[in-house]
Formats: C-alpha cells, sequence, structure tokens
C-alpha cells in the first residue's frame, strides 16, 4: 500500500514521498524502506477489521507522533485503519500529528484523495500534554512522560489488571544523569521497551540524534525494579549476527533484559 501511495503522489505532484515508514510490524525493528515483504504488507491488507483496528491502537504508542510534514506517510496506514475499524482514535499533544486538524490537512490534495469527512469510522481526537494521566477504558489506565528528543516525543506506560508495561521511545540520555522523568514512569513495571538503538561505543558519535543504548536502558530498569527490559528500536546497520552477539552481551549484563524480534508474544496477564 506504501509503493502505491508513493507511486501515486510522484504521479499527481512529480516527486514520490521521500521515505517509506512502516510503523506496523509488532515488535517494531527499524522501520526504514523495505523493512516488510510483499507477503507481509499482504498479509496485513488481508487482516480482520477488528485486528487493523488493533495494529492502529498500537500505533498511537508509536513515536509516529513527532513526524509532523504534511507528506508524511502518516497517511499510509492510519486512513487503512479510519476506512476499515469501528473506531479511529487520535491521541496526541496539540498540533502533533494525530490533531484533528493536522490529520485532515494531510488527508487533502494533493497529498491524498479521500478527505477526512468521507471517513464513516466513529472519529474520536484527545489531545493531551506529556506527563498527563487518561483512561482507554474503565480499566485501562495510560500515564504519560516527557522524553528527550529532538522536537519533542511521549513516553507511555499503559496499565490493565494490575500489569503494566511501558513503552519509552525516542529518547536520548545524558550519559551519567539518569532521567527521572523515565525512572518515574516505569518505577516498578513488567515490561519497559525501552530505545536501545546504540551501544555505549556508538553513541557519542550520536549525540543529539535523539536515541539511547540498551546499556543506558539495563541501568534505569535496574535503579526502577523493572522485572523485564525489550532492547528495542534496534539500528538499522546492525545486522543479524551483531544482533545475536549483542543479544548474548544483554543476558550476560542482566537477565532481565531481552532483544525483542519480530513476532515475538510476552504475557503479562
Amino acid at each position: 500500500m506504501a509503493n502505491k501511495l508513493r507511486e501515486w503522489k510522484a504521479t499527481v505532484t512529480g516527486e514520490p514521498f521521500p521515505i517509506i515508514h512502516d510503523h506496523s510490524k509488532v515488535p517494531h525493528t527499524s522501520g526504514h524502506p523495505d523493512d516488510t515483504t510483499l507477503e507481509e504488507q499482504q498479509q496485513i491488507l488481508n487482516l480482520s477489521s477488528k485486528l487493523k483496528e488493533m495494529y492502529h491502537r498500537y500505533s498511537i504508542y508509536y513515536h509516529i507522533h513527532h513526524y509532523t510534514s504534511a507528506d508524511d506517510l502518516t497517511v499510509g496506514l492510519h486512513i487503512e485503519e479510519s476506512i476499515y475499524g469501528r473506531k479511529y482514535y487520535g491521541y496526541g499533544t496539540p498540533g502533533a500529528p494525530f490533531d484533528r486538524e493536522v490529520i485532515s490537512g494531510q488527508m487533502a490534495n494533493p497529498v491524498f484523495p479521500v478527505p477526512i469527512e468521507a471517513l464513516k469510522s466513529k472519529l474520536s481526537f484527545v489531545d493531551f500534554d506529556a506527563g498527563e494521566t487518561f483512561q482507554l477504558s474503565e480499566k485501562v489506565r495510560v500515564r504519560t512522560a516527557m522524553l528527550n528528543h529532538p522536537d519533542g516525543a511521549t513516553g507511555y506506560r499503559i496499565e490493565f489488571k494490575g500489569k503494566s508495561i511501558c513503552y519509552v521511545t525516542d529518547t536520548e540520555h545524558i550519559p551519567g544523569e539518569p532521567d527521572e522523568n523515565i525512572l518515574e514512569l516505569i518505577d516498578g513495571a513488567d515490561l519497559v521497551v525501552y530505545d536501545s538503538t546504540y551501544t555505549e561505543e556508538e553513541f557519542p558519535a550520536k549525540v543529539g540524534w535523539g536515541h539511547s543504548t540498551w546499556e543506558e536502558g539495563v541501568r534505569l530498569a535496574q535503579m526502577a525494579n523493572v522485572k523485564s527490559l525489550a532492547i528495542f528500536h534496534h539500528d538499522p546497520d546492525h545486522e543479524d549476527s551483531f544482533m545475536e552477539a549483542l543479544e548474548i552481551e544483554v543476558r550476560k549484563k542482566w537477565r532481565g533484559a531481552f532483544v525483542a524480534r519480530e513476532n515475538m508474544r510476552i504475557n503479562l496477564i
């Protein structure tokens, strides 16, 4: 679908989308071009409406919210979900791409031919500021925290039936200064999914890029009495052999940490 949209935009405007950024896979690995095969893309398109809705709700907690350009391919997945899902929830800080005004602007010519008014699903846009807490339902509570990333990013803690999972990306740590926002957010969590893009050896050359290391993730998790840590948001340059060696190092460092893989499922309840 993303490739077709890119071809369509090139035909209409003379320029394709600069990048196809896919965030529909669980867990996310790199999110860069060619991250999914045609077979995987077809599997997503063949899902039932309910499962597509679930995929979209997952993407709500993704770092897709910090994209702001009008031609960003956030239009790809969320429009698919808005058409086929029963409900469309747009949570985000005011003016961010899950804001109704920004979404409406993306869904207009020449960026996309289907206006938001044409969608038949129930639309609900809810603004919040990082640091606030809100309810997704009577039983599901979401806590948020500001992260250290260019143009801002938000970390999430989802609580349900006495269990909690924290989604902490994109964020850049300051060496020797544990992020108090993150420590408060992840305190005692059952699972933390943390931005572990780089190793500590790679990090000095990436300062200012807005990402962290798996070593910092382990330190924060241990300080906050976290039960388990998912090493996540891998650098696209880290090939399989690199990740396999990294996982061995991670497990030696702390048995509570592991490397996230595609199609991995973790039961907390």
